[in-house]
């Protein structure tokens, strides 16, 4: 579920606003209401990419579809490994006889 909270939050980054961490603090109003037009807000500091600020419809959704999927399907989607072998199934042993 994380990874795909990060899937999607990558895929806001690429199209918001960047803005410095200082001038987020001065325009804090601009910032929250471009964040509720629909627009993410990238805040940086230190000239790092450090927090984006969404809607919260906008993060709802993206929670939201992330945990709708579930543990299950995270499980499920585990690669199989070449012609769908499980690369964790252990091989078959004998038993060996042991006196006591």
């Amino acid at each position: 579920m994380r990874d795909t909270i990060f899937y999607l939050v990558r895929q806001v980054v690429r199209s918001s606003i960047v803005w410095t961490l200082q001038d987020a603090k001065a325009r804090f109003s601009a910032v929250v209401e471009a964040a509720l037009a629909g627009e993410p807000q990238e805040v940086t500091r230190r000239g790092k990419p450090a927090v984006v600020v969404v809607g919260a419809d906008d993060w709802a959704r993206m929670t939201g579809a992330a945990r709708a999927a579930g543990f299950g399907a995270h499980l499920a989607a585990i690669p199989k490994g070449r012609d769908s072998v499980d690369p964790f199934q252990r091989p078959s042993l004998e038993a060996r006889d042991v006196d006591l």
